[in-house]
Order: structure tokens, then C-alpha cells, then sequence
């Protein structure tokens, strides 16, 4: 009886069990025998915060995430070993540049006390110069007071006979009867003293002098155009003509200094980047640095341009967007007829500071960051159109940076009629005296 009813309970549960199970999973009919032999499935509670791990984990995989999780002894001083290399060349790394910065500044010390012996010299040059004047001047000026005071003292000497003269004259009126008496003569008669035409040349050499103010100025115009250009020439670049961009009638020297004109075309294949109709060529590298100067020998030449150019330039017909100036992509400096000229986006103003002599070097400077372009007169240091942000009425807005890098850029221009054709320029060798 006990065992029946232990059998019964028995039942109850596995029945109770497989209904259980048949609410969670419902097996398809056609699900593989293996799911009724006692295998059981245990129900996920979306609820439950523990981790599910369906399958267990390999004792490879579990020693890796233990080896991960906690290092060993050797991989820590392994580590520990790395950092204090790092620490190291870290360290060693900051004594350098603490070591530069030191020289740097001592390097700076150096270079200061180089300038101010060069500008110490230069004062001693100039002082000496000056007192050398004042000197030649002191020496005029002792010369000119030694002949006025032999001339003065004749006149003092004539003026004490005179006055001897006067004495002797007044107490022979006075005495006249009694002279007559005596017989005694009249008194000495001094005769009148005339002013000696060589007296007005005893004077200061003023013409002497005025050839020194004239000398000591063009100097003094030299020196502060030598100055100007030396702090020009500090930025100066070279520049090396591009024969792919050349005209077929321009000649360039083997060194790419200079180019000429030449009556015929050279005989070659026409390039890309060549220009076909304007007699021009540009540079072969842009303008890099922040800063740049150069100079273009213009005296061989009666009509020519010198500028810069976008490499966006035309190179090819005779229209506008090929010249130089008669663009945006383009500003220049021209000789045209005996008329020197600065031209940008097809307008152009005239050169106003142009000296008496012919203009024989260009001075180019380019601030590139800042959007500024200056033409000089090299010679005189004379600034002959000066480019900038600025909003200009005659250039309308000539930029307000530039936008593409900047090529050098020289063209021969047209002579006037029965006038020979322009035949050489040349690319100046700068260096600081």
C-alpha cells in the first residue's frame, strides 16, 4: 500500500515536471528523440542579474583571463623595467632641450655682440670721417684768420701813421710861426692807404664746403638705401627663369639667370605651360618662404615687365588673362616708352618715384602671409608701388591675401615702332657685403 502510494506521488511529480516543461517549451513534433530522454532545460529569468554561461569555459581560455586579469611577476617587472626606460630617455630628452634652450640663448649673446662690433665699427668709420671734416674745416678756418690778422695788422700800422700824421699836423697849426722861425719843414705826409683787392678772397673756402654738404648727403641717401637693402637682403631667395613657360623667341643662359630676346623661334615642341603669344616666362619655383626679396638688371632692356604671377596665369593667345597686370592672377612693374608704371587687374598708376636716371635694377619683395608685394628702384632703395590689403581706388580691392602661390615673373614688351626689340634681362646674384 505504502509502495503504491510512494509510486503514485512518484508520478504526480514527473507528471507535474513534464507539464512544467511543456509550458516553457513546446517541442515540434518532429524534434528529435533526444529531448525526451531526460534532458532538461533550465528556463532564463530575464530578471536575474547573474551571468548565463550556456557552454562551460576551457581551462586553456579560463588560465588566459586569469593571466590577463592578474600579470604575472616577470610580465610586472617586465613593465616595471619599460617605464623606467621611458623615464629615462624621457629625462634625457629634456636636458637636451633645456641644454638648446641654453644655447640658444647664449647663441643669441654671441649674435648681439657680433652686431653691435659691426655697428660699433661703423660709428667709429663715421665719427672718424666726421671729425676728419670738422678738422679740414678748423685748418680752412686758421688759415683765413691767419691772412686777415696780416692784413689787419697793416691797416693798424697805416692807421698809427695816420694818426702820427694828425698829431704833428694839429701842433704845427699851432706853432706855425714859431716853426717858421726855426725853419722846421712841415710834418712827414702819409699817403692814403687803399684796400687791397686780394682781401676779398681771404675768406672761407665756401665752395669747398658746399661740396662737402653735397658729398655727406649723397652719403647719407646712400648709406640708409645701403641699410634698407641690407635688411632686404636678408630675405632674399633665388630665383632660376623656367624655360618650360619661356616664349620660343627667349633664350635662356645655361645657368637660368638671365634670358634674352631673340629675332627667330627656337625650334621645339610647344609645352603645356609654355606661353605662345606673350613674350614672357615665370619662375621655376614658387615663392616659399614668409618672406622674399630679389632683383631683376633691367639696363640692357628699354621695354620690359617684371611681377609676380598666380601659376594660374594664361599661357596661351593675347588676351588679357596672359599679360602681366591685365589680370588678377598678376602684378607688375612696366617700361613702356620711356614710362615706368605699376599695373594689377587691367588698371594701372604711374611710378612717381623715379629718379633723373634710368631705373637699372627692380627690387621685388614678397610678404606672402601677410598679402603685400613692394617694387623698389634697387639703386636708390625708392619704393616704386607698394601693394596691399588695402582697398585702393585705382587697383579696386588689388587682394586682401594671396590665394595660390607666387611665381616671379619677366616679360619683354613692344617696343615702339622702328625701335629694336629688347634683348636682355638678368636675374641678380644677392648676397649681404
Amino acid at each position: 500500500m505504502a509502495e503504491k502510494e510512494t509510486l503514485s506521488v512518484g508520478d504526480g511529480q514527473a507528471t507535474a515536471a513534464a507539464s512544467a516543461q511543456a509550458s516553457v517549451v513546446a517541442p515540434s513534433p518532429g524534434t528529435h528523440g533526444a529531448l525526451q530522454d531526460g534532458l532538461h532545460f533550465t528556463p532564463l529569468d530575464s530578471t536575474s542579474n547573474r551571468d548565463v554561461q550556456p557552454f562551460p569555459r576551457s581551462p586553456k581560455l579560463q588560465r588566459k583571463i586569469a593571466s590577463a586579469a592578474q600579470p604575472s611577476q616577470e610580465q610586472l617587472s617586465r613593465r616595471v623595467e619599460e617605464l623606467q626606460a621611458e623615464r629615462s630617455k624621457t629625462e634625457a630628452h629634456i636636458q637636451s632641450l633645456k641644454k638648446r634652450k641654453a644655447d640658444l640663448s647664449r647663441s643669441t649673446e654671441v649674435m648681439k655682440q657680433q652686431v653691435r662690433e659691426r655697428y660699433e665699427s661703423i660709428r667709429r668709420a663715421l665719427e672718424q670721417d666726421e671729425q676728419a671734416a670738422l678738422d679740414s674745416l678748423e685748418l680752412d678756418l686758421r688759415r683765413t684768420r691767419t691772412r686777415l690778422d696780416q692784413v689787419l695788422k697793416s691797416w693798424k700800422q697805416h692807421k698809427d701813421r695816420v694818426a702820427k700824421s694828425i698829431d704833428g699836423t694839429q701842433r704845427a697849426l699851432s706853432q706855425s710861426a714859431a716853426a717858421e722861425e726855426e725853419g722846421k719843414g712841415p710834418p712827414e705826409n702819409v699817403s692814403p692807404m687803399k684796400p687791397d683787392a686780394s682781401e676779398q678772397e681771404i675768406r672761407l673756402n665756401d665752395e669747398r664746403f658746399d661740396r662737402l654738404l653735397k658729398s655727406l648727403s649723397s652719403i647719407s641717401k646712400h648709406l640708409r638705401a645701403q641699410l634698407q637693402r641690407k635688411t632686404l637682403l636678408l630675405d632674399s631667395s633665388p630665383v632660376v627663369i623656367d624655360r618650360q613657360t619661356c616664349h620660343s623667341q627667349i633664350t635662356v643662359s645655361p645657368d637660368g639667370q638671365a634670358m634674352s630676346f631673340s629675332e627667330s623661334a627656337r625650334s621645339a615642341p610647344e609645352h603645356p605651360l609654355q606661353f605662345d603669344k606673350v613674350c614672357c616666362a615665370l619662375g621655376r619655383a614658387p615663392v616659399t618662404a614668409a618672406q622674399s626679396y630679389w632683383e631683376v638688371d633691367v639696363h640692357c632692356c628699354s621695354s620690359w615687365a617684371v611681377g609676380v604671377a598666380y601659376a594660374s596665369l594664361g599661357r596661351k593667345g593675347r588676351d588679357k588673362g596672359s599679360k602681366l597686370g591685365r589680370n588678377r592672377n598678376s602684378w607688375c612693374v612696366e617700361l613702356r616708352s620711356g614710362q615706368l608704371s605699376a599695373w594689377h587687374n587691367d588698371r594701372h598708376i604711374a611710378c612717381q618715384a623715379v629718379g633723373p636716371t634710368p631705373l637699372g635694377k627692380v627690387g621685388v619683395w614678397v610678404n606672402f602671409d601677410k598679402g603685400q608685394l613692394m617694387f623698389y628702384d634697387a639703386g636708390t632703395m625708392a619704393v616704386l608701388q607698394r601693394f596691399s590689403a588695402a582697398v585702393t581706388p585705382v587697383f579696386d580691392r588689388a587682394h586682401h591675401q594671396f590665394t595660390e602661390p607666387l611665381y616671379p615673373a619677366i616679360r619683354f614688351l613692344r617696343p615702339p615702332d622702328n625701335q629694336p626689340w629688347p634683348n636682355h634681362v638678368e636675374l641678380c646674384h644677392l648676397s649681404t657685403p
